[in-house]
């Protein structure tokens, strides 16, 4: 089983910056990749950006250029730094993270309790 824990949420002004963590914990024997996604009230979760082991990137074309993913390998830790924010940029952010148990073995996907992201004046 793996644990992801985020952190880093709040309330920012538009224009802000903030940056997510999400701690990963557990066995396993790969977690590839990592990412957020993200859901406001009355709408459906989003993908907001994920990440490889060899850090190759993906954005939802909506926060491209805003937002910057990045990971720690070493800690299982990926993070998303949120800037020049706007006030549909509101939502819970979820940290994901695709996982095998063992070198043959299938992928599970495992997400985090969520962090709400509040951009308001």
């Amino acid at each position: 089983q793996v644990q992801l824990v985020e952190s880093g949420g709040g309330l920012v002004q538009p224009g802000g910056s903030l940056r997510l963590s999400c701690a990963s914990s557990g066995s396993f024997f790969s977690i590839d990749p990592m990412g957020w996604y993200r859901q406001a009230p009355g709408k459906e979760r989003e993908l907001v950006a994920t990440i490889t082991s060899g850090r190759n990137t993906n954005y939802a074309d909506s926060v491209k250029g805003r937002f910057t993913i990045s990971r720690d390998n070493d800690k299982n830790t990926v993070y998303l730094r949120l800037n020049s924010v706007k006030p549909e940029d509101t939502a819970v952010y979820y940290c994901y993270a695709e996982t095998r148990a063992t070198r043959d073995s299938g992928v599970d996907r495992f997400w985090g309790q969520g962090t709400q992201v509040t951009v308001a004046s």
